[in-house]
């Protein structure tokens, strides 16, 4: 298993290499313990999609807010699809948005998780789950 993740059942990750949602990079800039603890002892190099950075920068109030999120995801790789990877995002997006409330963003963040091999670390299962393929892992305990 990578990490101190939390598989998934039936998932195997495929490399050294993790993505982050969006929800694991709010707990560790709100100072929540078990996440900052977590992300200080990957052995992994953190990744994280692109779209996932937007969402930071998406809920950010002010520009200093913006600042600081684009300062704390700097030292990641910022991961973004490929054409294939819209594509298949596009894929996804139209066949679960409806069925499960799969939103435009979390398709491309899943799309971009398939396409890359590596799991993605969240606690977003509701949505996630129903994307075939797709490794998800819950890093720590909430």
């Amino acid at each position: 298993m990578l990490g101190n993740c939390a598989s998934a059942p039936n998932a195997e990750p495929t490399n050294d290499v993790i993505l982050l949602d969006s929800d694991v990079l709010i707990d560790v800039q709100r100072g929540y313990a078990p996440a900052a603890v977590w992300l200080d002892g990957l052995r992994e190099q953190p990744s994280v999609p692109g779209f996932v950075v937007m969402e930071l920068v998406q809920s950010a109030r002010n520009s200093q807010e913006v600042e600081k999120a684009l300062r704390f995801v700097s030292r990641m790789a910022v991961v973004w699809p490929d054409e294939r990877g819209c594509a298949a995002a596009l894929e996804i997006f139209s066949r679960l948005h409806l069925s499960h409330s799969l939103g435009l963003l979390d398709a491309l963040i899943a799309a971009t998780a398939l396409r890359s091999g590596a799991p993605l670390c969240t606690f977003n299962l509701k949505h996630f789950r129903a994307v075939p393929g797709l490794v998800t892992m819950q890093p720590y305990p909430k």
